[in-house]
């Protein structure tokens, strides 16, 4: 069927509305993180100096007269308002996907731009699920930088102009297969920045951060028992569905190539990165490595799923080449 050229622009405008938007999201809530920590810093400083709040004060109102509500600072006001306004930079990503299949009568996983596309939708979507809670507010500050500039390389480096699929592609596992390891590799993406917010906070405690710029970045984090459950929790979701996706592609490559494994380059970091994270959990179940340990392997996991998305799809030449560059 032709290319539906209206619907592949429509697509392409809410993905570059959606990247602005986050854009604009990370902005505040980049104001609202910076204050709040100076806020917290000042606190200290009084709490040190000895200032004690007059409890005979407290709760006295004149009769007559209702007690004036303190105004909320402007960067709380604008930290809320980016929680508001990321449901609709999150709408605009998920329409860009879906007006993209329409466009193309297919599922749209048949190139980079487009397992991008997807792999950073899941990572904003499994963050509104786990970190809905006001105190992982400041951790979206570090979710959406490396998701706009995984957005930014997919529009503007690894862009692929809405197309058919070429012919190997053609096949009913291409949804199941690729949306399953895409939608993983995003919640991979959220337990990879987990822990190493996970290991910041060891290195700065809650209560005792230093005054240099790593002290300044930890201090409105959660605690770190918090920041490693997260990361745990995300995994143990993503594991199975990375797993799930790589045992599917095995059958699909044995009904399009006659063979369920060949150590194709694809195939083999995709195993190495299966292995990694089945560590990551042993690791942080064994007494003796679920601190530090635990986060460095979840962290190197994240970076072998980086390597065989970039390196493999793009540098290496092998039977997953689909990269949809020129």
């Amino acid at each position: 069927m032709p290319i539906d050229e209206t619907l592949a622009g429509y697509s392409n405008l809410a993905f570059k509305t959606a990247w602005i938007v986050y854009t604009l999201v990370l902005a505040m809530l980049i104001i609202q993180y910076s204050s709040r920590g100076k806020s917290k810093a000042e606190e200290r400083e009084l709490v040190a100096a000895g200032g004690v709040e007059t409890p005979s004060l407290v709760g006295k109102v004149e009769v007559g007269k209702v007690a004036d509500r303190p105004s909320r600072p402007l960067a709380e006001r604008l930290g809320n308002m980016a929680f508001a306004v990321l449901f609709v930079a999150t709408g605009l990503h998920l329409a860009s996907i879906v007006l993209r299949g329409f466009a193309t009568h297919r599922f749209p996983l048949g190139n980079m731009y487009e397992f991008i596309t997807m792999a950073t939708a899941a990572g904003v979507v499994t963050g509104l699920v786990f970190m809905h809670d006001r105190r992982y507010r400041a951790m979206w500050v570090f979710l959406l930088a490396p998701v706009l500039i995984l957005m930014f390389l997919a529009g503007q480096v690894l862009y692929a102009e809405a197309a058919p699929v070429v012919p190997a592609l053609k096949s009913f596992w291409l949804p199941i297969h690729v949306t399953i390891v895409s939608i993983g590799s995003g919640i991979f993406l959220l337990s990879g920045i987990a822990s190493l917010l996970f290991l910041l906070r060891l290195r700065q405690p809650e209560g005792e951060e230093s005054s240099n710029l790593l002290g300044a970045l930890a201090r409105r984090l959660p605690d770190a028992r918090t920041l490693d459950r997260l990361a745990y929790k995300t995994t143990i979701v993503a594991f199975p569905l990375f797993g799930t996706g790589v045992i599917l592609g095995a059958i699909w490559a044995e009904a399009a190539w006659g063979r369920f494994w060949g150590w194709d380059p694809k195939e083999t970091v995709s195993f190495i990165t299966w292995v990694v994270y089945a560590a990551y959990l042993h690791a942080r179940a064994t007494s003796g490595w679920r601190d530090t340990k635990a986060a460095w392997i979840n962290i190197a996991g994240f970076v072998a799923m980086l390597f065989n998305l970039f390196i493999i799809n793009i540098v290496v030449s092998g039977l997953h080449s689909y990269a949809g560059l020129n």
